[in-house]
């Protein structure tokens, strides 16, 4: 089932109006898909005492926590979709990783050896959708990007997404550009997932 992680407060945002042509288009074709809404579910991304108690058991007292984990073992196909803000990605999903992607469930940890085994096999496929206000040359060439370098070649694939499974769709210069280019990607970004 394809799953979707989104990542801004605004409906009013670029990044809504990508939303909402992929689920369009996904209820058209009768697609079964999922949303994870980080702001509209008002996901707390700051640890707590509490939880950093149980990170090292891989247990979360937070039942949306284990809300999210259920819909990623549900998910065959993972669909991120976040503005890069200072160059990374929003807290918010920053977060998300660090409080539902925990041992025992998204990965195991080889402490010889420091290294993980992702344990998210079951999703075969992830495409992550970001706006900036720059260009995407540019986020790639700044400071080992965030993006590629870390979250998509580390992060993701430290939890079993691989690399090449992975497709970084980017929309710059979202504050710039025309109307016209902004109906045209949200014409296109359906057929590019």
């Amino acid at each position: 089932m394809k799953t979707i992680v989104y990542a801004h407060p605004w409906e009013g945002s670029f990044n809504h109006a990508i939303l909402t042509s992929i689920t369009k288009d996904l209820e058209a074709k009768r697609e079964k898909f999922q949303l994870i809404d980080l702001y509209k579910d008002e996901f707390n991304p700051a640890y707590t005492a509490e939880e950093l108690k149980l990170f090292n058991k891989g247990e979360t007292p937070y039942k949306l926590v284990k809300e999210y984990q259920a819909k990623l073992s549900q998910a065959t196909e993972l669909i991120f979709i976040f503005p890069v803000w200072w160059w990374d990605l929003p807290a918010i999903l920053k977060g998300f990783i660090d409080k539902v992607m925990l041992s025992g469930f998204a990965f195991l940890e080889h402490k010889e050896k420091g290294e993980l085994k992702g344990l998210l096999t079951n999703i075969r496929k992830t495409t992550v959708i970001s706006t900036s206000t720059t260009d995407k040359a540019y986020i790639e060439s700044e400071g080992g990007n965030a993006i590629q370098g870390v979250f998509i070649n580390r992060t993701l694939a430290d939890l079993g997404l691989r690399n090449d499974d992975t497709k970084w769709i980017h929309f710059s210069g979202v504050n710039v550009t025309t109307d016209e280019k902004r109906k045209l990607f949200l014409q296109e970004i359906p057929h590019k997932l």
